[in-house]
C-alpha cells in the first residue's frame, strides 16, 4: 500500500533534556497542525531532526521508540553537524540570503560541506523507509539538495517539494558559490511549491539564467523530466484560532490585561526575535506616531511580543540590544506615572494566552522586511471574532498577495507606517467590520488543510502528467531488443540529427565540430555495409561538408533543403529561390540590435535568428515577439517559420526533415530504422517514420512522437556505440 512520508529539518515533536530524563513537546507551529492530518494517517510517516544532540545509543533508541508510536522517525545530527548544517550554512547563508540580508551572509567551505553531508544522511533515512509507490513531501531551506539526492536513487519516485521562506530574486541568489547545485537539488522533485506567484517567478528566472531550462505555464523542461512549479499559499488551522479565542482562559486573560490597560487601545506587535521581521523600525514608526499625533499619548499602548531566537549569534544579539534600547529610551520620553507607551515582553505565551492579546488589540502590526507568508497575519484575523480591528501588514509578507483588505504599507517608510497606525486607530466601525469580515472569509476558507490537499492534488497530477507525456525512456530491456533486430537486419537506415543530438550545444555553433570520439563512432557505423548513416541536420552543407564530408555517409541539410548521398553531389530537394530573404532579413537585423548577443546565420535558402548567447529571459522575450512578428508578416506566403532550441529559423514551406527522411525510406526500403533527434524540427523526422522504427528523443519535450527518450547526448553515443 503507498503512502505519504513527510521530510522537514525538524520533527513536530521536540525533545528536551532535563535533569531527570528526556521529555516529548508537541510543536505549535503551523506545518505541524497542517500536516498533522497526513503524517497519522495508516502507515505514513513524517522524518526529521528531534531537535537535541542525543549522547548514546540508549538514548537514541529510546528516542526512537517514543517517536515511533507517534508515526515519526528521527535523523541524529551530531554537535558539529548541528553547528556547520543548522547554524551554519542553514541560516547564516541561505537564510539572510533569501530574505534579502545577504550582508549577513557566510560562505564558508565547511558549512556547504556540512550541508551537504546532513541532507545525505536526510537522504539515507528516507530510502530505508521509502518503497517505490510512496509520496515522498519534503519541507523547507534546510533540505534543499534532498529532492534530487533521492531523484538518483529512486528515478520513479514522486517528489514534491515546498519552500516555506521567501525565494529572493536571481541577482541575489547568483552571489551564491554554490547556486547551481542547490538549483538542480530542488529540481529533483516532480512539484515544487511556493507562497506566492513572486517566489515562484523568481525560481523560475534563476532556473533560466543558472541552468538554461526554459518552462512555460510554469513547467521546467529540465531535459531528463519536466517539473511542474506553482504557488500555494499557506493557511492556518482557522477553527482552532476561533476556538481558542472563544476560550474561557481566552476572555479571563484579556479581562485580566484589560484591567490593567483600563482604557488605553492597545497596538499588538508579536515576532520571534529576527533581523528580518523589522521590529525596530515599527517602534521608530510608532515613536514617530506620538510625535506627529501628540492625542495619542496615554491614549494608545504598544504591546510588544519577541519570541527568543538564537541571540546569541551576533546579529541578533545587535538587534536585541537595539530593541532594548528603543523601548527603554521610548518608554523613558513619554511614559506618565498611569501610562506605559510599550509594554514589552521578551519570551513566547500559550496559544489562550496568544489568543487573549488579539481579542485585546485593535490595531495588529505585521510589517516584517520580508517574509515567506507570516501566519501572525492570519491568527490575528481569525481571532477576531467580533469583526472589530484593524491589520497593518508590510508588502513584503507573503500574505500582503492575499489580504488586500489591510492596510498595506511599505516597512521601510516610517512615516507610512506612522500615518497607517493612525488611520487604523480613527477608521469607523463599520469600514473595520467590512474589511475583517472579507478576510476572515479568505483565511476561513484557504486554510492550511486546503493547503495540504491541494498541494498534495497537484502532485498527483503533476506525476500524471509526466506518465502522459513523456515518451518511454529507452531501457536495458529495449536496447536489447533494438539490438537484437538491428543485427538481423540486412539494409539499416540510422537518421541521426547532429546539434543537441550527436554534439552537445554551443553557445557559438562554429564551435561544436565533432570531437575523435564521434568521428571514429560514425567511421565505424558507416563501415558496416548493411548500414546507412545520414546526418540530418538543420546546419548549412559547407559547414556539414567541412566536418564530416570525408566521412562514407550521407547528408540531409538545411532541414531538407539539400540532400547529398555519398559519393555523389549536393542537389536541391525541389527548385527554390531566395528572393524573399532581402525582405526578411531587416525584420531580423532589427531583433539582432535590440537584443544583445543574437546574431543571424544565413544559408542558401534560409536564416536563422539565433538568441543563445542573449541574456536567457531577454532572448525568450525578443523571440516571442519575432515569432509574432514574423507570424504575420509570412502568413500569404510560402515560407515557413520554424522556432527551434534558442533559434527561430525561416525557409520555404513544405521542405523539412521528414520529407527528406521519407525519400531515403522509400529509397533505400531498410527493414531497421533509427531515428534520434532532439528539437521540434526532428519531429517531423518521427512522424514519417514506419510505426515499427525506433525513433528516439534526446531530452524532455511533452508530447513528442518518438516512441523513446534519452536524456542526453552521451546517451545517444553509448546507444550507438552498443551497435558495433
Amino acid at each position: 500500500m503507498s503512502r505519504t512520508i513527510i521530510v522537514s529539518n525538524r520533527l513536530p515533536t521536540k525533545v528536551l533534556r532535563t535533569e531527570e530524563s528526556l521529555t516529548f513537546q508537541a510543536s505549535e507551529g503551523g506545518l505541524a497542525t497542517g500536516l498533522g492530518s497526513i503524517y497519522r494517517q495508516e502507515g505514513n510517516v513524517w522524518v526529521g531532526w528531534p531537535g537535541l544532540f542525543v549522547e548514546d545509543a540508549n538514548e537514541e533508541e529510546y528516542v526512537r521508540q517514543q517517536l515511533h508510536d507517534d508515526s515519526m522517525v528521527p535523523v541524529f545530527l551530531t554537535e558539529p553537524e548541528i553547528r556547520d548544517f543548522y547554524e551554519g550554512f542553514s541560516n547564516s547563508t541561505l537564510w539572510p540570503t533569501f530574505h534579502y540580508f545577504s550582508q549577513y551572509a557566510t560562505y564558508e567551505q565547511s558549512h556547504w560541506e556540512a550541508y551537504v553531508a546532513v541532507n545525505e544522511k536526510f537522504c539515507q533515512a528516507v530510502l530505508a523507509l521509502a518503497g517505490p509507490e510512496d509520496t515522498i513531501w519534503v519541507h523547507d531551506y534546510q533540505l534543499l539538495l534532498l529532492p534530487a539526492l533521492l531523484r538518483q536513487a529512486r528515478p520513479e519516485a514522486t517528489i514534491g517539494f515546498f519552500l516555506h521562506i521567501p525565494f529572493p530574486s536571481y541577482e541575489l541568489i547568483r552571489v551564491l558559490p554554490w547556486r547551481k547545485e542547490l538549483l538542480e537539488g530542488m529540481l529533483g522533485a516532480d512539484l515544487l511549491g511556493f507562497h506566492t506567484f513572486g517566489y515562484m517567478r523568481h525560481f523560475l528566472s534563476a532556473v533560466s539564467q543558472l541552468l538554461g531550462f526554459s518552462s512555460q505555464n510554469g513547467q521546467i523542461e529540465t531535459g531528463a523530466r519536466t517539473v511542474l512549479v506553482d504557488a500555494f499559499p499557506m493557511g492556518i488551522d482557522y477553527e482552532r484560532y476561533v476556538q481558542a479565542a472563544a476560550s474561557e482562559a481566552a476572555v479571563h486573560h484579556e479581562a485580566v490585561y484589560r484591567e490593567a490597560l483600563r482604557q488605553v487601545r492597545v497596538i499588538l506587535s508579536i515576532d520571534r526575535l529576527d533581523y528580518s521581521k523589522g521590529i525596530a523600525q515599527r517602534l521608530r514608526a510608532f515613536e514617530l506616531l506620538l510625535q506627529r499625533y501628540p492625542e495619542w499619548r496615554e491614549q494608545v499602548s504598544l504591546i510588544m511580543v519577541v519570541v527568543p531566537s538564537r541571540d546569541q549569534v551576533a546579529q541578533y544579539a545587535s538587534l536585541k540590544e537595539e530593541i532594548d534600547e528603543l523601548v527603554g529610551r521610548i518608554n523613558a520620553q513619554y511614559r506618565t506615572i498611569s501610562w506605559t507607551p510599550i509594554h514589552y515582553f521578551y519570551r513566547s505565551f500559550p496559544l489562550e494566552e496568544l489568543a487573549s492579546l488579539y481579542r485585546l488589540a485593535e490595531v495588529a502590526l505585521v510589517t516584517p522586511m520580508r517574509d515567506g507568508m507570516n501566519l501572525v497575519a492570519k491568527e490575528f484575523i481569525a481571532s477576531k471574532a467580533d469583526q472589530h480591528g484593524v491589520l497593518i501588514l508590510s508588502e513584503r509578507a507573503g500574505a500582503a498577495r492575499e489580504l488586500s483588505d489591510a492596510l498595506i504599507i511599505n516597512p521601510t517608510d516610517t512615516g507610512q507606517l506612522a500615518e497607517a497606525m493612525h488611520d487604523a486607530l480613527v477608521m469607523p466601525e463599520d469600514e473595520q467590520q467590512q474589511r475583517m469580515s472579507a478576510m476572515q472569509a479568505l483565511v476561513r476558507q484557504y486554510n492550511v488543510f486546503a493547503w495540504a490537499k491541494l498541494f498534495m492534488a497537484r502532485l498527483t497530477y503533476s506525476k500524471m502528467k509526466q506518465h502522459t507525456l513523456a515518451t518511454e525512456t529507452l531501457q536495458p530491456a529495449v536496447i536489447e531488443q533494438l539490438r537484437a533486430q538491428y543485427q538481423g537486419a540486412r539494409q539499416r537506415l540510422l537518421l541521426l540529427d547532429y546539434d543537441g543530438t550527436l554534439a552537445p550545444f554551443n553557445a557559438n555553433p562554429q564551435r561544436a565540430k565533432p570531437d575523435q570520439e564521434l568521428l571514429l563512432l560514425l567511421r565505424a557505423l558507416a563501415d558496416m555495409p548493411q548500414n546507412r548513416v545520414v546526418i540530418i541536420s538543420g546546419r548549412d552543407r559547407q559547414t556539414l561538408e567541412a566536418w564530416l564530408g570525408h566521412l562514407p555517409i550521407d547528408f540531409i541539410a538545411e532541414h531538407g533543403v539539400w540532400l547529398r548521398a555519398h559519393g555523389q553531389e549536393w542537389q536541391l530537394f525541389q527548385t527554390l529561390n531566395n528572393e524573399w530573404m532581402r525582405d526578411i532579413r531587416p525584420i531580423l537585423e532589427l531583433y539582432v540590435a535590440r537584443t544583445a548577443g543574437a546574431f543571424i546565420e544565413e544559408k542558401e535558402y534560409s536564416l536563422v535568428w539565433h538568441y543563445r548567447r542573449a541574456d536567457a529571459e531577454l532572448g525568450a522575450e525578443r523571440a516571442r515577439d519575432l515569432l509574432n512578428h514574423l507570424t504575420f508578416m509570412t502568413s500569404n506566403s510560402d515560407l515557413q517559420v520554424m522556432e527551434g532550441n534558442k533559434v527561430i529559423e525561416i525557409k520555404t514551406s513544405g521542405l523539412n526533415k521528414g520529407t527528406a527522411a521519407a525519400r531515403w525510406l522509400a529509397t533505400y526500403q531498410p527493414d531497421f530504422a533509427l531515428a534520434i533527434g532532439d528539437d521540434r524540427t526532428d519531429e517531423d523526422t518521427f512522424r514519417a517514420m514506419p510505426p515499427e522504427a525506433y525513433t528516439v528523443k534526446v531530452g524532455s519535450t511533452p508530447r513528442s512522437l518518438a516512441r523513446f527518450s534519452v536524456a542526453s547526448t552521451t546517451d545517444v553515443r553509448r546507444l550507438l556505440r552498443s551497435l558495433l
